[in-house]
């Protein structure tokens, strides 16, 4: 069982220590599930009246929230309590699956494959022509490669994930469950006699930067020309749709169910609310945030924020809010 003290967990957050306590950690939990032997952590003031009532033998808390220590327990104080959290669930994060063999027997690998040192392969997996694969890679099983893929060092790759032909991923990614990347773009025109649609073919390919993260079952297109690119550092969750010649800057955020048309633009360090609909043809500039639930179908500057459907300027919106409700109770 992992378990640390109090002082060694003050040490690896650099924080203040306010009272003590004999006992040893041996988990993290939310304030109002934490028992005795765990810890918990409060970063707005919104959940510091749950402190009183919590069982938990440790608290880390963000500087300026007014705290006190209760009989049995004590405090750290830090700058930040989420980045706090994210070092300490670090600390007591489980091992990964283990593979008994670094390539196994029954994964299918192309003869001209290059595989680096130390990758591992798991079972079922299946490994293209002249696929470059880096050093430290993790590739569970169930997951298929096409051929001319290039994927970077310490990459990790979880189980049904499908990754096209020419695609090419930097270092330090990850990829969960049945993540889908090059698939077709979604492009189709009426044909000439009007009794049908045509496919338009996309010959492009998906560039994923460096230090990537992609949520389970979410699609990124391959280009109609050139390429899809995803900047370093982006952070996709779950169920998200990216789709052809997409182009996002680094460090971008995407929640939940959201997705972009084909061709949209974003600047680096925008956000995009859950369920929120990007336009085709669209750019969103540098550090604008799109609320969620909005559509977007133009342009939007660089910092501003965004919501509703169309989507406006967020002040604007919220009085168009407030205007309605106002009307209902008339």
């Amino acid at each position: 069982m992992i378990s640390f003290t109090a002082q060694d967990l003050n040490k690896s957050v650099d924080g203040k220590l306010i009272g003590d306590i004999s006992e040893e950690i041996i988990g993290l939990e939310t304030v109002d599930r934490a028992e005795k032997g765990e810890a918990t952590f409060i970063g707005s003031v919104k959940y510091a009246k749950k402190w009183g009532d919590s069982k938990a033998s440790l608290v880390f808390f963000s500087k300026g929230i007014p705290m006190e220590p209760h009989k049995g327990a004590a405090l750290i104080e830090v700058a930040n309590a989420d980045l706090a959290m994210a070092k300490l669930l670090d600390l007591f994060s489980p091992e990964s699956p283990n593979f008994e063999t670094d390539i196994a027997p029954t994964a299918v690998i192309h003869n001209s494959a290059k595989i680096g040192e130390n990758s591992k392969i798991g079972a079922g997996s299946y490994i293209g022509k002249d696929v470059i694969i880096g050093n430290n890679v993790v590739i569970y099983p169930n997951v298929t490669i096409f051929d001319q893929c290039e994927i970077g060092d310490n990459t990790i790759i979880w189980s049904g994930t499908v990754i096209r032909e020419r695609s090419i991923i930097g270092s330090h990614c990850i990829f969960h469950n049945n993540v889908s990347i090059g698939a077709d773009g979604f492009g189709y025109r009426p044909s000439e006699d009007g009794q049908g649609l045509v496919k338009i073919p996309h010959i492009g390919n998906v560039v994923i930067g460096d230090h990537v993260e992609i949520g389970a079952n979410s699609c990124v297109d391959r280009a109609k020309f050139s390429s899809t690119i995803l900047g370093y550092g982006c952070k996709i969750d779950n169920l998200v749709q990216i789709g052809h010649n997409c182009i996002l800057g680094r460090f971008c955020i995407m929640a939940g169910s959201s997705g972009l048309a084909g061709s949209v633009t974003l600047g680096d360090g925008v956000v995009i609310g859950g369920s929120a609909s990007i336009n085709d043809n669209t750019y969103i500039g540098a550090g604008a945030t799109v609320g969620a639930g909005s559509g977007v179908v133009g342009d939007v500057a660089a910092g501003k924020t965004v919501l509703g459907y169309p989507a406006c300027d967020s002040r604007d919106m919220l009085k168009q809010w407030i205007a309605l409700r106002n009307l209902a109770k008339n």
